[in-house]
């Protein structure tokens, strides 16, 4: 189809976003002349990195439910109303040929309109256990690409097509050597590497942990490149001023792909992102799961890799007391580390961008 007009919505974190722009690129490398347009929530980080990457983006005014505090809620139908009436107007400005959903506060009301003016509708669960709103959504969606086996308990089978989950195109043609990414990190090649990384915006839990047993950690002989995000940064990089030559503190790294190549070991949250990017990196992790994502889907997540032997966990209220004595068993366990390499590699796929891209053009009218 020339000309072809697709939407893209979801946001929120680095978690949607990065895959949603894989897709967009995916689209207009497999078929040139696709106009897009992106989908986020007014606020959210998607409205500063969307434009970055060279997409036009428009925001709807909704928030997600806010399970720590209920009465912020109140408003959250007359918002979801709102943004509803919003989206039919873009989906009647634009005119897409198909719609693609791949989570976060935007997603559910773009689709959900789209799917009321019957234009054809794609989801992308990243997650092992799907949320409520993309199961509302599965109903009526022409395809749901999955990143997990059994996702028949949650949509219908006939929709489902396994594709993985997209990361940075940095992240899935790396071809970077640990030498360099040790120089590029100012690194002692001759010390085992600890990755630590939070997610977009850091890890509370990982953090504090991190920073209780510095010394403990670096009397493995092991060096540190810490993730903080941007609340724990100035903590954290005060921490580590007796150990400047051992402990890289950084708010965000965005060359993933020379930390994950200096890396030996990665200490991770369970996102989605998180865990497709590990899986073709192939380093050994210990899984700290967000207890508090919505239906406890980093938990799922990394429950389907230990399974697999492809790595550890840690529960977020236990990461005080045995974060470090998981770490400290598989630093000393090679064979251990090999196994889930072995794994890992077995988990890898490289090309899921293009697979849901693919799947978009065949479902666009």
């Amino acid at each position: 189809m020339s000309n072809m007009r697709v939407i893209i919505a979801g946001g929120g974190t680095g978690g949607h976003i990065f895959p949603a722009v894989a897709i967009g690129h995916a689209l207009q490398r497999l078929q040139p002349g696709t106009q897009l347009l992106f989908v986020g929530a007014k606020g959210k980080m998607e409205m500063e990195k969307v434009p970055q990457e060279g997409f036009e983006i428009v925001g709807l005014d909704i928030a997600g439910f806010n399970r720590s505090n209920i009465f912020k809620n109140i408003l959250l139908p007359i918002k979801l109303m709102r943004s509803l009436s919003d989206a039919k107007n873009i989906l009647k400005r634009f005119k897409p040929n198909a719609v693609v959903g791949v989570g976060g506060y935007a997603s559910f009301p773009i689709l959900k309109a789209a799917q009321q003016m019957n234009i054809p509708t794609l989801i992308q669960e990243q997650n092992s256990f799907a949320g409520k709103s993309n199961q509302i959504l599965g109903k009526k969606a022409k395809a749901i690409c999955v990143a997990y086996e059994n996702m028949d308990k949650f949509f219908p089978h006939d929709k489902l097509v396994v594709t993985g989950n997209p990361v940075r195109k940095n992240i899935s043609q790396m071809n970077i050597s640990r030498e360099e990414g040790q120089v590029w990190l100012g690194l002692n090649p001759d010390r085992k590497t600890i990755l630590i990384v939070g997610g977009s915006l850091g890890a509370k839990s990982i953090n504090e942990s991190i920073d209780a047993h510095l010394e403990e950690i670096i009397a493995e002989n092991v060096q540190l490149i810490w993730q903080t995000g941007k609340p724990y940064y100035q903590q954290a990089n005060q921490r580590a001023v007796a150990f400047s030559d051992k402990v890289k503190v950084y708010e965000f790294i965005k060359e993933m792909d020379y930390a994950y190549a200096a890396a030996d070991i990665v200490i991770s949250r369970a996102g989605a992102l998180a865990i497709a990017e590990l899986c073709i990196a192939a380093k050994p992790v210990v899984f700290v799961p967000y207890p508090y994502a919505a239906e406890d889907h980093q938990t799922s997540n990394a429950v389907a890799l230990v399974e697999r032997n492809a790595a550890l966990m840690v529960k977020d209220n236990e990461v005080r007391q045995e974060l470090v004595k998981k770490l400290k068993h598989l630093l000393d366990d090679d064979a251990m580390q090999e196994i889930m390499i072995k794994n890992l590699k077995a988990l890898a796929i490289k090309d899921a961008d293009e697979r849901i891209a693919n799947k978009v053009i065949e479902i666009a009218k």
